[in-house]
């Protein structure tokens, strides 16, 4: 704690007053374009992998970055993916997943339900992820079975955003896109899915980025 208040009062004395318009500005209400859905483990920085300010990303953080199917329980996701969209308006959503991810290796090789009962319940809803490890990947072990499992595991959460209406709606409209990350802790590559290979590979140079976000919108379509 005593390092944390250290910060908090570098913050209050160095940082804020060097960026005091922007606070102020925040102040009077937020509008973020984009849902950044991650996992709750400490080594995730969503504002320092993707060098964004505060106010840019509306972010929702839970064990294994989990999104439960719409009405599978009555819970903070549900809320927050709501909002998101129908409140602020974003307009993309990302699930990133990570390395050496705890949640995915819990799934794997569940630990006792008695003496982590809620997280046992929390991990049924990536059972999807489970069966499909289980039924496709059952020669994969050790770190290729886990990297496997993240990145399948991203794939199934974002086919579980599209069960909530709010999310269909907008894809309907063309007016959001799903995206799926992996975050690579011990390099700092992140890794997004492209749909047309159906595989992830390293995030492309932004000078390609216009090109292939109108490439996704129209497989979005298309797909809906």
């Amino acid at each position: 704690m005593q390092r944390l208040i250290e910060g908090l009062h570098h913050f209050q004395s160095q940082v804020f007053g060097s960026q005091r318009d922007l606070f102020e500005r925040l102040a009077q209400g937020q509008a973020p374009e984009t849902l950044f859905i991650t996992c709750a483990d400490s080594r995730i920085d969503p504002c320092l992998i993707t060098q964004s300010a505060p106010g840019d990303l509306f972010i929702l953080r839970n064990a294994g970055n989990l999104v439960p199917p719409y009405g599978a329980v009555r819970g903070g996701e549900a809320a927050t993916i709501e909002f998101a969209i129908a409140g602020l308006g974003v307009k993309d959503i990302i699930v990133c997943g990570h390395s050496h991810c705890g949640a995915m290796k819990g799934l794997l090789n569940p630990p006792p339900a008695a003496a982590f009962p809620a997280l046992s319940d929390w991990l049924s809803h990536a059972e999807a992820t489970r069966r499909i490890m289980n039924e496709k990947y059952a020669d994969r072990t050790g770190s290729e079975q886990l990297n496997v499992a993240i990145q399948e595991n991203v794939l199934a959460q974002l086919e579980n955003l599209r069960t909530h209406p709010v999310v269909a709606s907008a894809l309907a409209q063309d007016k959001l896109r799903l995206h799926g990350w992996v975050y690579k802790i011990e390099t700092g590559e992140v890794f997004v899915y492209d749909p047309a290979t159906r595989q992830f590979a390293l995030a492309p140079a932004p000078s390609e980025m216009p090109a292939r976000e109108e490439e996704e919108r129209e497989r979005v379509s298309v797909e809906v």
